[in-house]
């Protein structure tokens, strides 16, 4: 039997988290919250993201970082003008001052910081469709974090935030993913990832 291709495993892990209900979603959203503390500490720079549609996080999540003293950075996706996603720019996350943004994405307003500001990070918070227990992640297909967290240092924590069920054994990888070091999900909580 042939394993699923990226495209079939993406069209069938966003179905499934289409058929979560909201009361599931807004409790795994605030059960991720509690696992914070384990991750990062005060004064430490967090890149995150404001989840969309049916992804795993919330805004309380942001909220939380700023609470234990972290400096939350939100990611700016943009293409270029060949259509090609650029690495993300960062911006200083504010409470209440997301607006919409290109992709269906919400943003902080400018000023941007470049790309290479993820190399501040302690710890990034990465969206995903899944995980696997060698790091490997399948995100939406777009490039946009692989084309970004090569610029992180070595010892930052890339954590792939996702749905208990969403933590495989295996998923197909190519030479250019970059692998995440944790996953982080709302009942298991923080795992190790073999890199």
């Amino acid at each position: 039997m042939t394993p699923p291709t990226k495209s079939e495993l993406r069209a069938a892990l966003l179905q499934a988290r289409r058929a979560v209900p909201p009361e599931l979603r807004a409790a795994e959203a605030e059960a991720l919250c509690g696992w914070l503390p384990g991750l990062v500490g005060p004064g430490q720079t967090v890149c995150a993201y404001v989840p969309v549609g049916s992804e795993p996080g919330s805004i309380a999540l942001l909220d939380r970082l700023l609470e234990l003293g972290s400096r939350v950075l939100l990611p700016v996706a943009r293409n270029g003008a060949d259509g090609v996603p650029l690495p993300l720019q960062w911006a200083e996350y504010q409470p209440g001052t997301l607006r919409s943004a290109d992709f269906g994405l919400r943003e902080p307003a400018p000023p941007y910081l470049p790309a290479e500001t993820v190399n501040q990070a302690a710890m990034i918070l990465v969206p995903a469709l899944a995980v696997d227990r060698s790091g490997a992640r399948l995100g939406r297909g777009a490039g946009f974090y692989d084309r970004t967290l090569g610029a992180a240092r070595a010892e930052t924590k890339l954590v792939a935030v996702v749905r208990d069920d969403e933590l495989l054994d295996e998923l197909p990888a190519e030479p250019h993913d970059i692998r995440m070091t944790h996953a982080v999900t709302p009942t298991g909580g923080v795992v190790l990832l073999a890199r």
